[in-house]
């Protein structure tokens, strides 16, 4: 009876045997399984690529946010030596294809790149860059604005000798005689030429370069940089804009900017409606006059910057549009402007083609007319010929070679499109770039190695790529936002720009947009998705069922151990910025 009980009790509680391996598993290695292979494949973030200069973008913000100030603006000067500049007048492209933007607000990628030029500047920062041996070619530029003087910092760390020529008594071009200081300090625009010096770079001012000049510099100097600018203000081409009363746009900042206080009592009217025509405005208001602009098109067709647009209109600026000046008239030493009506005939491009609007005309009586309707080259032999067989021209300025002579090299507004500071940064650096090659290498490997240096799909170069830095190991693949995991992500406002208020804007030429802190740059830098970098995240790592992510001291900080993984994909769907590849197996 109680060998019964216990053979119930027993069936009742059964033993469970566990099976147990007192054996390693190295041995059994299942990477022999896998058909799909992870792998490491940094790619490119759509702001870089958009961005004229191709600043790495992403590795600026992700430093950003380490703390990493130094590398950071460090980053910028490999692609750019003006970050305190374009991070104030920089229209900032990178902002509109932003990834971050289609989840709640871009990033504000020129207010942290200016809050590192002003970081650096106040710390007294020196960067530490790669420099190539020195050559024995020497180089002439033509023009120290921003294209003469990025091309003098590009050709230093080439390694050449450069000597730029500068008209005016001081270097900057637009950035010192165009730009009013509210928008562009002038020691934060001196600290900047002072680098591009500090690396070797000799400046000659109060050295306009005539076509006598040219010749001598082309017989003494291995090549030449044509980057001149357009100083001179084109004409309306209307009867009477040769009157007292009217006045040359781009003349009225440059007064201003040498310490003269030019009268503008009265109104003042502003024929144009770009960057120079809105300054114009707002210079005007500051001097204690009334400013209107007349401008052809419509506010949304302005090729000014849209902030710049609505700060005006907030200082009291007026916008009159539609219109265009059909005949200038003195009266009473006031200006009797008739003005065309125009209307909109269509869509040409991005903006609107308009069309006077059959007879109709106005008419304001007004103190003074300025005109910033655009500019040109101040002598057309500033210009590459049209059509020479020994031009080549690539996509930001135009090489002249001719056999047994120097080289000749076109770039900045003479060359580019888009006549603004950080084209003409890409300007001077594609110049550097291909006067190298041609020097080093020959006319044919110009274009393949231009091709090489593409950030993304080009047009934008990296001279880090050029130089063999760790950039030139990257995908151009550019990462779209479909290809972010947003699970990782939280929603996060953008950060609000500090201003002068209003009412003290219209009272001085102080700068309107005020520094911000450390903490405000970090956390404003930490919303960036770093798209398409490896952050460190270890994701990979921890979401590994293979534990085949082992970490070591290289540069990536880990590795995939293949003996093991099977390729199940988990690495590479839980990396939140697309910096890992998923590719079949080729055994």
């Amino acid at each position: 009876m109680a060998q019964k009980s216990e053979a119930i009790a027993e069936a009742e509680n059964p033993i469970h045997i566990m099976p147990r391996s007192h054996l390693s598993t190295e041995n059994n290695k299942t990477g022999s399984w896998r058909y799909l292979r992870p792998r490491y494949d940094e790619k490119t973030a759509p702001c870089s690529a958009a961005c004229p200069a191709g600043e790495d973008i992403g590795r600026i913000e992700m430093l950003t946010t380490q703390g990493l100030f130094k590398e950071a603006w460090e980053t910028i000067l490999r692609e750019n030596p003006f970050p305190g500049v374009c991070g104030r007048v920089c229209f900032h492209p990178c902002e509109s294809v932003c990834n971050r933007g289609e989840f709640d607000d871009p990033i504000a990628i020129h207010a942290l790149e200016r809050f590192l030029a002003d970081t650096a500047e106040r710390n007294d920062l020196k960067p530490l860059l790669e420099r190539l041996p020195g050559r024995p070619e020497k180089v002439a530029i033509a023009g120290a604005g921003p294209s003469g003087l990025a091309a003098a910092w590009f050709l230093s760390r080439l390694g050449y000798a450069c000597d730029v020529f500068e008209a005016a008594p001081d270097a900057g071009g637009i950035l010192r005689w165009g730009i009013p200081l509210y928008r562009l300090p002038l020691p934060a625009l001196q600290k900047e030429i002072a680098q591009v010096q500090a690396q070797g770079v000799r400046i000659h001012t109060g050295k306009p370069v005539t076509s006598a000049l040219l010749k001598d510099l082309q017989d003494q100097y291995r090549a030449v940089y044509l980057a001149c600018g357009h100083g001179r203000t084109t004409e309306l081409r209307v009867p009477g804009e040769s009157l007292a009363g009217v006045a040359d746009g781009l003349e009225f900042l440059a007064r201003i900017r040498n310490g003269e206080t030019p009268p503008c009592e009265g109104i003042s009217a502003v024929i144009g409606g770009g960057n120079t025509a809105v300054d114009v405005a707002r210079s005007i208001v500051r001097l204690g006059g009334r400013a209107v602009i007349l401008y052809r098109r419509r506010r949304e067709d302005m090729p000014a910057f849209g902030d710049e647009v609505q700060m005006a209109l907030d200082e009291g600026v007026e916008l009159v549009e539609l219109v265009a000046p059909a005949r200038i008239e003195s009266e009473n030493g006031r200006c009797r402007v008739t003005l065309r009506k125009m209307k909109v005939a269509g869509e040409d491009g991005s903006r609107a083609r308009v069309e006077p609007d059959g007879d109709k005309t106005t008419e304001v009586v007004i103190d003074r007319l300025f005109k910033a309707t655009g500019a040109e080259a101040a002598h057309d032999w500033y210009n590459p010929p049209a059509g020479a067989s020994s031009i080549l021209t690539l996509s930001h300025c135009a090489l002249e070679k001719k056999d047994g002579g120097p080289v000749t090299m076109y770039g900045g507004d003479l060359t580019n499109d888009i006549k603004s500071v950080v084209h003409a940064v890409a300007s001077g650096k594609q110049a550097a770039m291909a006067l190298d090659t041609l020097l080093r290498e020959g006319p044919d490997a110009i274009l393949p190695k231009l091709n090489a240096c593409a950030v993304g799909s080009g047009p934008s170069l990296s001279m880090e790529i050029y130089m063999g830095g760790e950039r030139r190991l990257r995908n151009p693949h550019v990462v779209a936002y479909k290809e972010i995991n947003t699970d990782y992500f939280r929603y996060s406002a953008r950060m609000s720009q500090p201003r002068l208020v209003r009412e003290e804007r219209g009272r001085s030429f102080a700068e309107i947009d005020l520094r911000v802190s450390g903490n405000i740059a970090m956390r404003e830098a930490e919303r960036c998705f770093n798209c398409g970098l490896c952050n460190q995240c270890d994701n990979c790592h921890l979401f590994c069922p293979d534990m085949s992510v082992i970490h070591d001291p290289s540069t990536q900080g880990r590795h995939i151990n293949y003996d093991y993984c099977k390729g199940c994909g988990l690495c590479v769907v839980e990396c939140p910025r697309n910096a890992m590849t998923l590719e079949e197996e080729i055994r």
